[in-house]
């Protein structure tokens, strides 16, 4: 699961809609910006992303190579699942150079970190299940139709003749750029100098293909120590806002920094003693995840698809099978270089903006890192099957499931931190580094929108902690952080989020989200502030083969 929109936007919940959206764009040709958005187009700040290949052999960047065209297949897959609509035709169609460049970050004529607000004139607002379901669909009828797949990850649903709903597999509806994709990747495996990888390789191909992908899953769990690594394929659900089943394409390349991820490695050992400490009931820490999980740290050289959308991913956690995840654990890839970027960034000005004086000093790149990648550590944590035979999470939760366990991996990620910390094995820095840090990262991430998981998480926890007076706002708008009421509102919000989970309650978890998921005048105004300081929302990349000098 990924980690990672201004807005003072009132959370609108789900279910109380009936129809997936509306028709998605019109016959106008020249699509223009709607008034008063000239401001938003200046939100992302560019980054090259580039890191050092005089290590890897001319296989390995021929390999790399391979993988960035397999990448932009990938690229090419999320415009249909996220638009519909050719992207070339798409962006021809608009005059402004400025604008374009917005539409193609944005996938589309919809702000993702502003609430999916439509930027562009013609087209209505975003379908809450994108292009994965019929625009005319209603939750009601897709809830009684009988369809096989209903709930499948790789599958489309549509109209049959008849006008009844079906599904298409993604290897059957997406054919083309399916095989294109998998021809690539078996032939950067014939590249790689690792056995491992070009197993994986070759077996994510065949996955691709079949629409079966849990082999392949298994087989990247295996691997340890390949120096070059790639996430490709339909992964996360996060597009499909309207149940939260299906899974949208995407891609990072990526090369491991090997002394970085020497100092993770520790962590993993201590994920099943963390698991019993959690500060809940214990029905609802009965799983064990899995020991085999691993840490590690990489220069990300190209990102593709969901990934590249909007916001910009700064750590992985996958895969997202259950089975695997509890016989296996999970892999957790810190993507550094994006890391440091988005702190300099962004990070350190809010700092200043918002945080007293006196405990500005708290907020580190340490910080940063470790509270992103124990976010991802702590995705592994709690629980993955109801206890009350609703099935997965995933399942019973539906669309909230992804915002709920984006805020779980939060507030657990903290607690982890705190556990270490007491127990010795964490040896930098002190707890209020971890949590200023964490509060300042709260405003760089609650700026990512409704529209977003990592965004509704970000507000429901805002409100929670502010209600709790883990944090207070002085008459200059800048915030402290109260340590001790911090630490009692994340051990009380870890137990609320673990419990909604266990017991798969979706109408506790709605009337949470529509109670707290939603931005107050204290938080609009703080948000304003960033606004006028022109502190960026997020990044965007300068990217690709001519930027890393590969053929």
């Amino acid at each position: 699961m990924r980690f990672s929109k201004i807005a003072a936007v009132v959370l609108m919940a789900t279910t109380a809609l009936t129809a997936c959206g509306e028709k998605q764009h019109t016959t106008q040709q020249t699509p223009s910006l709607v008034e008063n958005y000239e401001s938003r187009l200046d939100i992302y700040k560019t980054v090259t992303l580039s890191a050092d290949l005089s290590h890897l052999s001319d296989n390995q960047k021929q390999m790399l190579s391979l993988l960035i065209d397999a990448s932009k297949i990938m690229d090419d897959l999320f415009w249909k699942q996220a638009f519909g609509q050719s992207k070339a035709e798409f962006l021809a169609s608009i005059a402004d150079p400025k604008v374009k460049t917005f539409a193609d970050i944005n996938y589309g004529p919809w702000d993702r970190l502003d609430g999916d607000k439509v930027f562009l004139s013609g087209f209505d607002k975003k379908s809450h299940g994108a292009q994965f379901y019929p625009a005319d669909m209603t939750k009601a009828e897709f809830e009684q139709a009988k369809v096989n797949d209903k709930q499948g990850l790789y599958s489309v649903i549509q109209r049959d003749s008849n006008g009844e709903l079906t599904s298409i597999a993604y290897s059957e509806i997406y054919s083309d750029e399916i095989n294109r994709a998998a021809a690539i990747l078996e032939k950067a495996a014939t590249f790689a100098d690792n056995k491992d990888f070009a197993n994986y390789l070759t077996m994510r191909a065949k996955a691709l293909r079949t629409d079966e992908y849990q082999a392949s899953d298994f087989a990247w769990m295996d691997m340890k120590t390949n120096p070059i690594d790639v996430v490709i394929g339909p992964i996360e659900t996060y597009e499909d806002q309207l149940y939260g089943y299906r899974a949208a394409f995407e891609s990072y390349v990526l090369i491991k920094d090997l002394s970085w991820s020497e100092r993770l490695a520790k962590y993993a050992a201590y994920l099943p003693e963390l698991q019993k400490e959690l500060p809940v009931a214990k029905k609802y820490k009965q799983e064990t995840p899995g020991s085999d999980a691993d840490l590690n740290a990489y220069d990300v050289i190209y990102y593709a698809g969901h990934s590249n959308a909007g916001s910009k991913t700064i750590a992985i956690n996958l895969p997202n099978d259950e089975e695997v995840q509890l016989a296996k654990g999970t892999r957790r890839l810190q993507l550094k270089n994006a890391m440091r970027a988005k702190f300099d960034a962004i990070m350190l000005p809010i700092a200043e903006e918002l945080i007293v004086p006196e405990q500005r000093k708290h907020v580190t790149f340490t910080g940063f890192f470790a509270n992103t990648m124990f976010h991802e550590v702590a995705h592994g944590l709690g629980i993955k099957n109801t206890i009350n035979d609703k099935g997965t999470v995933r399942q019973a939760l539906k669309e909230h499931a992804s915002a709920l366990e984006e805020g779980k991996a939060d507030v657990l990620g903290l607690y982890m931190v705190k556990q270490l910390l007491a127990k010795g094995a964490i040896t930098e820095g002190v707890l209020e580094d971890y949590y200023v840090t964490f509060m300042a990262g709260i405003f760089r991430s609650v700026r990512f929108g409704a529209s977003s998981a990592h965004g509704k998480a970000n507000m429901v926890r805002f409100n929670y902690f502010q209600e709790q007076g883990a944090f207070s706002r002085n008459e200059q708008g800048q915030y402290s952080v109260d340590m001790d009421k911090m630490t009692a509102a994340i051990d009380s919000l870890s137990e609320l989020i673990l419990t909604l989970q266990g017991n798969g309650d979706y109408q506790g978890v709605d009337q949470l989200v529509l109670e707290k998921g939603l931005i107050k005048p204290g938080l609009a105004a703080s948000l304003a502030k960033l606004e006028e300081a022109n502190i960026p929302v997020d990044i965007v990349f300068d990217q690709g083969k001519q930027v890393l000098g590969l053929k």
